[in-house]
């Protein structure tokens, strides 16, 4: 089950997965994570198709640039609702299904900003460093019902979204401080995310990774 809060996204999400995975049970359904009705429809979605959830990967976030003298409290509100607030709402209503099962793995999307500074990023940093710390707490809480959580932090991913939101000479300027001078592509964060939805991490609780080339 794949979700989106944009109807054209979440289908041609799904219609990639059938044809790259040749699965016909591949489903998708619209959710905005800052709706709380939408965020229980979509648990009761994947517990319908999928007969019970083994997996959640929090993935929905907000950004924008913007120094914090000229940044409206409308402004603030978004990015943490959606990235942190969201992430919250999501690790709720999963865990509320998992933990009576004792069993399930949730992965967070943070990000290397809830760690290190960057000008114009102070929202989204702290709600980015909202996701770590409610991974850890969220962890120790789950882990008696034999639930897990982690999280994964890069540094910067290229992809079409962040593309649209930032500009390409800032993109250029963030890649050429990685070590490999590149920013990672999408499937090198997500090897780290499968790895920790596996049994491969299954002594891994509470943890974030650091998913970035970023030099010492």
């Amino acid at each position: 089950v794949v979700s989106d809060v944009q109807a054209r996204r979440r289908a041609e999400a799904v219609a990639t997965l059938q044809r790259e995975t040749g699965l016909a049970e591949v489903h998708g359904l619209l959710c905005d994570v800052s709706k709380e009705d939408q965020v229980q429809a979509l648990v009761a979605f994947a517990e319908d198709k999928l007969g019970g959830t083994d997996v959640l990967i929090n993935n929905a976030g907000l950004g924008g640039s913007r120094r914090v003298v000229d940044m409206p409290d409308d402004e603030w509100h978004k990015v943490l609702d959606v990235t942190l607030t969201g992430t919250f709402r999501m690790t709720r209503a999963a865990l509320r299904v998992m933990q009576p099962r004792g069993r399930g793995v949730i992965v967070n999307n943070a990000s290397v900003l809830g760690w290190r500074a960057q000008a114009e990023q102070a929202h989204y940093a702290a709600a980015k460093a909202g996701v770590m710390a409610l991974t850890r707490c969220a962890a120790l809480e789950a882990a008696e019902f034999g639930v897990r959580i982690n999280a994964v932090a890069p540094s910067i991913a290229i992809h079409a979204f962040l593309k649209k939101s930032a500009s390409e000479e800032l993109l250029d300027s963030l890649a050429a401080r990685e070590a490999f001078g590149r920013g990672a592509e999408p499937w090198e964060v997500a090897n780290v995310m499968v790895f920790l939805a596996s049994d491969y991490s299954s002594y891994m609780t509470g943890e974030v990774v650091s998913v970035s080339a970023q030099r010492a």
